[in-house]
């Protein structure tokens, strides 16, 4: 039976704390008044001119289901994965059930009553959405989330890796042999919560622990910042043919690092060998935020080094990552607290980017669509969308952490 048991069992996961018992169906469907609707906007969208008075996490979750039913949000996917494990924070600060249904509706597309998962995971991109696996297991007690969840821990034993242990970013031809910033926060948050979860910490902790390390010491430069990828065989016409090194220091890709590293830093033991490694990593790559972020708007350039090109752009996804990344450093303690500034700038940045609609919907802007490795021209030519699941899942994971500091 599928029923509710969240007070029963015990801490919640992931990063807004405890949520408590749940409201129920019925009340959570009562649409009262919402304090969003009194921001204030002009029938053109532009921004609420009172932003600190304003829930954009609740106005940006109520919007992004009225244009998505559970069976049009997309495929199984890592933006929507990132984007519901935003809206999963939001329900457990507001308890509202229906962020949480939508959620299962959403994932039991794709999970049967016996926890048969129709994916081959060979590419750490499909295991991102595994979060949700596992979080509905916490919530529910329903088994079949724990064998579909298996199917991905079971897969990493036979995932290839680079000689020194890295997971590939896929096993296709054209991905062998490459570490791809983007795919520690594709694996390692699942690997933590699933180790959790199902006390399988011992491995877990461990194997993301060492992707971390792996991938940082291929991608960190002196400056702080991580290229994009690295490819050990150095065939990829992107790599440098001396480091392997990708050519560029694209945003996203540096943010998909540091929330990994801070999320896995947040359930490592004390004493566990590589903490005082990782630390180092975010340490020097804090460092290198604080010096790239752009002064006037407090968000981060695409192409992260070279904010003096006229034709750069400030991307929100990135902006929103590092403003939680750099946040939970501090509180965490694993940053010097003038970095709290930073990430406040950077908050206040992003919150440029959100508007409210003539239909009274949340739009979020320049946010760039799906990005493979490439040169500078290419990182600047990629589409500046809005309400790009990128974004919005970057922005709930923020503003849940900082919209109280």
């Amino acid at each position: 039976m599928e029923s509710a048991a969240r007070s029963a069992r015990g801490e919640a996961i992931g990063g807004a704390g405890g949520a408590g018992d749940a409201a129920t169906v019925a009340g959570a469907r009562t649409h009262a008044a919402r304090s969003y609707t009194n921001a204030g906007t002009s029938a053109l969208g532009r921004p609420s001119p009172d932003r600190s008075a304003t829930d954009w996490s609740t106005a940006l979750v109520d919007s992004t289901l009225a244009r998505y039913t559970p069976d049009k949000i997309g495929g199984w996917s890592y933006p929507v994965g990132l984007y519901l494990y935003g809206q999963y924070l939001v329900y457990q600060r507001t308890h509202q059930q229906r962020y949480l249904d939508y959620i299962k509706q959403y994932v039991d597309r794709f999970v049967d009553s016996n926890g048969t998962i129709d994916q081959s995971f060979n590419s750490l991109d499909s295991m991102q959405a595994g979060r949700l696996l596992v979080i509905l297991h916490h919530e529910t007690g329903a088994h079949r989330y724990q064998i579909a969840a298996q199917k991905i821990r079971k897969r990493l034993d036979s995932y290839p890796r680079t000689a020194d242990g890295g997971f590939w970013h896929a096993t296709s031809s054209s991905r062998a042999h490459q570490l791809w910033a983007d795919g520690v926060y594709m694996v390692t948050p699942f690997l933590i919560e699933y180790g959790k979860e199902f006390r399988d910490s011992a491995y877990t902790e461990d194997e993301a622990a060492r992707q971390l390390a792996v991938y940082g010491g291929h991608l960190q430069r002196t400056n702080g910042l991580l290229r994009h990828a690295y490819d050990e065989s150095k065939t990829a016409d992107w790599a440098d043919k001396k480091t392997g090194q990708a050519p560029e220091h694209w945003c996203r890709a540096v943010g998909w690092y540091a929330m990994a590293d801070v999320t896995v830093l947040d359930a490592l033991p004390a004493d566990h060998p590589r903490r005082a490694q990782l630390t180092g990593i975010l340490r020097k790559l804090a460092i290198g935020l604080e010096k790239t972020q752009d002064p006037s708007s407090g968000r981060w350039f695409q192409v992260m080094d070279k904010g003096e090109r006229p034709d750069n752009w400030t991307e929100t996804s990135c902006s929103s990552m590092f403003a939680f990344a750099l946040s939970r450093g501090v509180q965490r303690g694993y940053l010097d607290r003038r970095y709290a500034k930073v990430a406040k700038r950077a908050y206040d940045g992003v919150l440029q980017r959100i508007s409210l609609g003539s239909d009274g919907r949340t739009h979020l802007s320049d946010i760039t669509i799906g990005t493979n490795v490439g040169d500078y021209g290419y990182y600047i030519d990629r589409t500046r969308a809005t309400n790009d699941f990128h974004g919005l899942g970057a922005f709930l994971i923020m503003f849940e952490q900082l919209r109280a500091r």
